[in-house]
């Protein structure tokens, strides 16, 4: 899309809910205030044309508590709205699981019809739920926070979702663009600049407020979000159990003698109590040891494989990239030395 020229500037609305993070909401906000404007000021002293006019937008405009306790007020209700030409959905603070099946009825018919107009509907984090909750996501590529995509794919079953990715931009003409958890939303903020104002000010932006894009997706960050399950007790007896002994040979068959049932029926409990089959379940817990291994230890790779349960290391090497979406070498590179910064400053 062409930039807009200096009188028209780019309309970019951010949904505020009782369930937004103030930090995600404000942080887009701040962005897209950004945009045309602050790179000059920095500069040259004299800021610039705001190149995107952004305001939040509510149901009301009563002011209402975030998530986090911040009040926020939204600056303009959606019946009183314009047409945006950008909507941003911020996350929502809610339970993994909990569906929203007719939560903000009023918001999902504005999102609706917005769409319809030509709107480009775009929502961070578990945002997307509202898209899919609107039936705007049915047969769409999509992202969200890596501890929200089974709720995603499990209430909106026609939505094609992608855990490892941390932006995917979908539907005609891609006017349907999803982020990932956490502060993916800055990947959202810097593509919608590129795509609406061009490239050069989105690496503007990066350099003023010092963004990364997030290259290798949320799956570095993701970790074994289901807790221990109570409606099978013998399935979660033996998640207790493993947890403790991930590293013996044969763990599933060891699994299943501990519940004292066959391991055929033993599998297909797991498999329905947990939503993942024995072994895969396995597998995680393991690579998410590696991980703390990897980031806390200077162990070398072959001895974390053998360590947690892997006599070949190159499979350990093949199954974390694939898990992961990099080598356990570069895993170890970006976040062990993530962790010592934040043991240097603690001391």
């Amino acid at each position: 899309m062409q930039a807009p020229s200096a009188k028209t500037p780019i309309t970019a609305a951010i949904l505020a809910t009782p369930e937004s993070s103030a930090s995600t909401l404000y942080g887009m906000h701040d962005v897209f205030c950004s945009a045309g404007r602050d790179w000059d000021f920095i500069t040259t002293g004299v800021p610039g044309k705001p190149a995107i006019k952004s305001y939040v937008v509510g149901e009301t405009t009563e002011t209402f508590a975030a998530a986090n306790g911040v009040p926020i007020t939204p600056q303009v209700s959606i019946a009183d709205c314009p047409p945006p030409q950008i909507i941003c959905i911020p996350d929502l603070h809610l339970p993994p699981g909990k569906p929203i099946a007719g939560c903000h009825a009023a918001t999902v018919e504005w999102l609706r019809s917005c769409y319809d107009r030509g709107a480009t509907l775009t929502a961070a984090c578990s945002g997307s739920l509202l898209l899919g909750e609107a039936g705007l996501l049915d047969g769409c590529d999509a992202t969200t926070h890596w501890g929200f995509t089974e709720t995603l794919a499990r209430d909106y079953p026609q939505v094609k979702v992608h855990p490892a990715r941390a932006l995917v931009a979908s539907g005609p003409g891609q006017r349907l663009i999803t982020a990932g958890g956490g502060t993916s939303w800055q990947d959202l903020s810097l593509y919608l600049v590129a795509r609406f104002l061009g490239q050069e000010e989105a690496v503007r932006i990066a350099r003023i407020y010092l963004l990364d894009w997030h290259h290798n997706g949320q799956l570095p960050y993701a970790t074994l979000a289901r807790s221990r399950q109570v409606e099978d007790n013998r399935i979660a007896a033996s998640q207790e159990w493993i947890a403790d002994h991930y590293a013996e040979a044969g763990p599933v068959g060891a699994m299943a003698a501990f519940s004292g049932l066959p391991e055929r029926s033993f599998k297909r409990r797991f498999t329905k109590a947990t939503g993942m089959a024995p072994l895969d379940y396995v597998h995680t817990l393991r690579l998410e040891e590696a991980k703390q291994m990897l980031e806390s230890d200077d162990l070398p790779i072959e001895a974390i494989a053998n360590e947690i349960g892997y006599e070949d290391a190159s499979f350990f090497r093949r199954l974390f990239r694939r898990k992961v979406g990099m080598s356990p070498g570069n895993y170890r590179r970006r976040f062990s030395a993530f962790r010592k910064a934040l043991q240097a400053a603690a001391e």
